[in-house]
C-alpha cells in the first residue's frame, strides 16, 4: 500500500519518511511489506490509510491539481483535514492512532456490531432500529447512498434490527467484520477521550471547504473543523447528503485518493452523471491529469 508511489516520486517518498518520524517507528515498512494481520490492526491501519492518501494528495498538489472542495468518509475526513491544511500531517498520524485505540476500547470485542442493509431508505431502517432497541443502542451509522446504509450497535439490537428491515422489504442485510460499532452512541466515551486531544491541537483554518460527515456543511473554520471530528465519534456518516451538497455547489468532477474505490461507486449512484476518477498509484496519475488538465 503506496510502496509505487513512494517508488516513483520523491514527494510521496518523503511522506513516507515523515510519517515514520511522526510515529517514532517504520510505518512505511509496514504499508509496504505488511505482514497484513499487524496492518490491519485498527491502530496501524488508520495512520497507514492517513500516509497513503496524504502522499497522493501532495503528489497531485506538486503538479498544480488542486481542489476547490474536500471530503472524507470517516477516518478519510482526517486526509481531507490534512491537504486543506486543518491539521498537520503529523498530529494527523498521532491523533488517529489513538482514535482508533479509543473507539476499540469503548466496546468490549464481542459486544458491539455493524451490518449493512441494503435496498430500503434510510428512514426505514431508522424506524427499524427504533423498533429493535428494546433499551439498547442500536441505530444507523453510514448512511452512504444507493440504497446502502450501515447500522450500529450492541450485537443483540443490531441482530434484532437486521430482522426487522427485512420485514420491512430490505434486500439483503450483511453483517460486517468490523472490531467495534463505529458511529454510534455506544463510542460516546471515546468521542469524550478523543475531544480533549482534539481540542489541544494547533489547528489552521482550512485553505478549501471541507464539506463535514456529521452535518454535511463545508467547514472553513478551524474550530468548526474541529468540532465536527469530535461529533463524528458517536454520529452517523451522512456520506449521501455530503455528495449532494457538494453537487449543489456545482461539484462535477471527483477524484477519489488513496487505496480502494468504494466511494467513487457511491458517487456514481448519488450524482448522476458525476465524473469520477481514481487515484492511488503511478498508473493512474495520467488519467487523473488529463481530466482536470
Amino acid at each position: 500500500m503506496g510502496k509505487a508511489l513512494s517508488e516513483a516520486y520523491p514527494v510521496c517518498r518523503d511522506t513516507f519518511i515523515e510519517a515514520d518520524r511522526a510515529l517514532g517507528e517504520p510505518l512505511s515498512r509496514l504499508c509496504f511489506e505488511g505482514p497484513d494481520d499487524v496492518l490491519t490492526l485498527t491502530e496501524n491501519t488508520q495512520p497507514a490509510m492517513v500516509a497513503v492518501s496524504t502522499a497522493a494528495c501532495r503528489l497531485l498538489a506538486s503538479r498544480g491539481l488542486r481542489p476547490a472542495f474536500v471530503a472524507g468518509h470517516s477516518l478519510g475526513e482526517y486526509s481531507a483535514h490534512v491537504s486543506a491544511g486543518t491539521l498537520a500531517f503529523a498530529d494527523a498520524l498521532q491523533i488517529v492512532r489513538r482514535r482508533g485505540r479509543y473507539m476499540q476500547e469503548a466496546v468490549p470485542v464481542g459486544e458491539g456490531a455493524m451490518a449493512a442493509v441494503l435496498g430500503l431508505p434510510v428512514a426505514e431502517v431508522a424506524q427499524a432500529c427504533a423498533e429493535a432497541a428494546l433499551g439498547d443502542v442500536v441505530s444507523p451509522a453510514n448512511i452512504n447512498g444507493g440504497g446502502q446504509v450501515v447500522i450500529a450497535g450492541s450485537r443483540e439490537a443490531v441482530a434484532r434490527a437486521g430482522e426487522r428491515a427485512k420485514a420491512r422489504g430490505a434486500k439483503r442485510v450483511v453483517p460486517l467484520p468490523v472490531s467495534a460499532p463505529f458511529h454510534c452512541a455506544l463510542m460516546r466515551p471515546a468521542e469524550q477521550r478523543l475531544a480533549r486531544e482534539l481540542r489541544a491541537l494547533s489547528v489552521r483554518d482550512p485553505s478549501v471547504p471541507v464539506v463535514a460527515n456529521v452535518d454535511a456543511l463545508p467547514k472553513r473554520s478551524a474550530a468548526d473543523a474541529i468540532d465536527a471530528l469530535v461529533a463524528q465519534v458517536s454520529q452517523p456518516v451522512r456520506w449521501e447528503d455530503v455528495v449532494r451538497r457538494l453537487a449543489s455547489e456545482g461539484v462535477t468532477t471527483y477524484v477519489e485518493v488513496g487505496p480502494g474505490s468504494v466511494l467513487g461507486g457511491l458517487v456514481r449512484k448519488i450524482q448522476r452523471g458525476a465524473t469520477v476518477v481514481h487515484f492511488s498509484g503511478p498508473e493512474d496519475l495520467g488519467r487523473v491529469e488529463a481530466l482536470l488538465s
